[in-house]
């Protein structure tokens, strides 16, 4: 049975002289602990207490009040809309439970009755409260119970007014409990309730006697609003101080969007984080789990403090890193005179005698559960500092800043890294296009005039004949060396070659490279090309048609860059490594010491792209490295620079003995 009327609206309908005034939550509480104390404190006899409360969440907390006040009487009633275990009981005092959607969910109150003292609160939520907290859901005690809610109603000692407030709320709680009708007879008759309100005609407050000491009323009311402000006072601090967290942080994170340099992001952190905690020294530094040591590139210092810039921290024997490295959690030591840990460790003990630290924090910066560095804070006074946790959870915020923007400033500098790759992409395919064409065309041409000039002129001499076919073939030679280039490029760098490698003599691959030559030196001169190879020296293992192309391109471009006149020579020993080293010198035109490594690139040419005397497509010693790296040997050149030869060193693994063909 839910009952829809409201007391506070039957007890103004019944005394129109009242006047409802203006509550607040936090004002009802200090209130209603107030008039509770006054019963503990007085010496009343057997009083009529009521207490309604919305939920049973509000009671919960208030129970163990009125188990006091059930030593100072029988007739305590407390009324509350179930939830979960309250239920119409005899325990202590009588509980009253009411249904969920009766008017009572919506009030407040309160009464206190003796033979010389009343006292009443009645009270129900505004409108306008219950507009603004209709959304908060039930399960949130802390918004529920926010102090900014408004309840209306009045708050009296005027006798006729609890008479009738004790009259309307002993009929409420006859509805729920029927079964206490006797018990609420007997109070009726002890305080003679019907009969003084109909007596008084609401108008009998001179039968009220105010013999009571109400002192301690007012004492603990004072008390309750004091603390209520001081509540208020800590809430106003606390959201003062969250503020100043978020302007730090803003200001941090707008200065980290202005650069994308981590030396300028960790250096305004720092500034900015150790001035805001006042801290001695504020220092950030990169460090990754597995680093030993790390420097201090980053510092705030305050005045009178001696400065850790560029000094190298040990972290490999640093128990502090090591508990962070282990638990990716900030470490907070409040006095490094009394902590174990500094005390067993030599090093720390050493940077806390030497920089005077005394009060230490160390915050790991994380991205990802990935260590990018450390922020440490260092309070070098007396008194220790003691942490609060609002300083904990705002430099664990700005080391969160710090790793995402390290991150960002990471990404940037890969990205332009990437863009370097793009161009120079760019660059290889313009160098692509430029000696393709200029390597095709040249002996396209040639082929065409010679095809052409045979096909019309049938009655050319036989020896012009001869020649214009043997510059034809010559030319498709030359363009299938250039396909045949490409194509080995390609199928190297892709990794779609399949190695085969056996024991060789290095005499005998020389031998073949060499033989390569024959059909060359039959139509133009070469230089004279001397091989020193030690008989006593071991097997080598490679692939043979692979190691032979190497031998075979080193050497053709030795005659390529060295006069007739000139000389090519090979030769090979063993090194220190189990690998054979074979080297091709020349006395041409040198290679300049800048460019040593950059022979070695795809399409260079020595004398560019489209201003060569030489011929070739700037592949051979691209395609020699590919071959060289994929038996795990090395490649390098050596020049004492122009007109004064070169020197083209590889290495080839050496057949162990149990590696010796059959």
């Amino acid at each position: 049975m839910s009952i829809s009327t409201s007391v506070l609206s039957d007890l103004l309908n019944s005394l129109p002289h009242l006047r409802p005034q203006l509550y607040f939550k936090a004002s009802l509480t200090a209130l209603s602990h107030a008039m509770e104390d006054q019963v503990l404190a007085a010496n009343l006899d057997r009083p009529l207490i009521i207490a309604s409360f919305q939920k049973e969440r509000f009671y919960r907390q208030e129970a163990h009040r009125y188990q006091r006040l059930a030593d100072k009487s029988n007739q305590i009633y407390v009324l509350s809309a179930p939830e979960t275990e309250f239920a119409n009981s005899s325990e202590y005092y009588e509980k009253v439970s009411f249904d969920t959607d009766d008017a009572l969910t919506q009030e407040w109150h309160l009464l206190v009755f003796a033979q010389n003292y009343t006292t009443c609160l009645i009270c129900r939520e505004s409108l306008g409260s219950l507009s603004k907290n209709k959304y908060i859901p039930d399960m949130i005690p802390s918004l529920d119970m926010d102090t900014a809610r408004r309840f209306e109603g009045i708050w009296t000692s005027e006798k006729g007014a609890c008479l009738k407030a004790a009259q309307l709320l002993l009929a409420r709680i006859e509805v729920y409990r029927p079964d206490l009708a006797d018990k609420i007879d007997e109070v009726k008759q002890r305080f003679r309730i019907e009969e003084a309100i109909n007596k008084s005609k609401v108008n009998s407050s001179h039968e009220y006697v105010a013999d009571i000491d109400t002192y301690p009323f007012v004492q603990r009311l004072v008390t309750y609003l004091q603390a209520s402000q001081y509540k208020l006072h800590k809430a106003y601090s606390s959201i003062a101080a969250q503020a100043r967290k978020e302007r730090l942080v803003n200001s941090i994170s707008t200065a980290i969007r202005r650069s994308l340099d981590p030396k300028e992001i960790l250096q305004v952190a720092a500034q900015e984080l150790g001035q805001h905690l006042e801290a001695c020294r504020c220092l950030i530094y990169r460090a990754q789990a597995t680093d030993t040591k790390a420097t201090v590139e980053h510092e705030f210092l305050n005045s009178h403090v001696t400065s850790v810039l560029g000094q190298s921290w040990e972290l490999e024997h640093n128990p502090l890193f090591q508990q962070v490295l282990r638990q990716l959690e900030g470490i907070s030591v409040v006095d490094t005179v009394d902590d174990p840990k500094i005390k067993k460790s030599s090093a720390l003990s050493s940077i806390v005698k030497k920089f005077g630290v005394r009060s230490w924090l160390i915050e790991p910066v994380l991205y990802q559960g990935q260590l990018l560095g450390i922020v440490e804070l260092h309070y070098c006074y007396f008194p220790p500092h003691e942490w609060e946790q609002g300083e904990l959870d705002l430099v664990k915020s700005i080391a969160t800043q710090i790793g995402t923007a390290l991150i960002q400033a990471e990404s940037f500098a890969n990205l332009e890294k990437l863009n370097q790759q793009l161009e120079a992409l760019d660059r290889t395919r313009s160098n692509l296009i430029a000696i393709t064409g200029h390597e095709l065309r040249t002996p396209l041409s040639t082929i065409q005039v010679c095809l052409e000039s045979l096909a019309t002129e049938p009655d050319m001499p036989w020896e012009l004949q001869q020649v214009m076919l043997s510059t034809a073939l010559c030319d498709s030679e030359r363009m299938r060396k250039l396909v045949q280039d490409f194509l080995t490029l390609s199928n190297l760098e892709s990794g779609r070659v399949e190695w085969h490698p056996e024991s060789l003599i290095i005499q005998e691959c020389i031998d073949l490279s060499l033989s390569r030559l024959r059909t060359r030196s039959s139509q133009e001169k070469i230089p004279k090309i001397k091989t020193q190879i030690p008989q006593t020296l071991p097997l080598v293992r490679a692939d043979g048609d692979w190691l032979v192309e190497v031998l075979a391109k080193l050497v053709d471009n030795a005659c390529k860059f060295t006069p007739a006149s000139g000389e090519i020579t090979i030769q090979a020993i063993s090194n220190a490594h189990q690998m054979l080293e074979v080297t091709v010198s020349d006395t041409g035109r040198g290679i300049e010491p800048n460019r040593l490594e950059i022979v070695f690139d795809r399409f260079y040419q020595e004398e560019g792209a489209l201003r060569r005397t030489t011929g070739g497509t700037g592949l051979g010693l691209a395609i020699c490295r590919q071959i060289v790296n994929g038996w795990d040997g090395k490649i390098w050149a050596e020049s004492t620079g122009k007109d004064q030869g070169s020197h083209f060193h590889f290495t080839i693994p050496i057949v162990h003995g149990s590696q010796q063909d059959c």
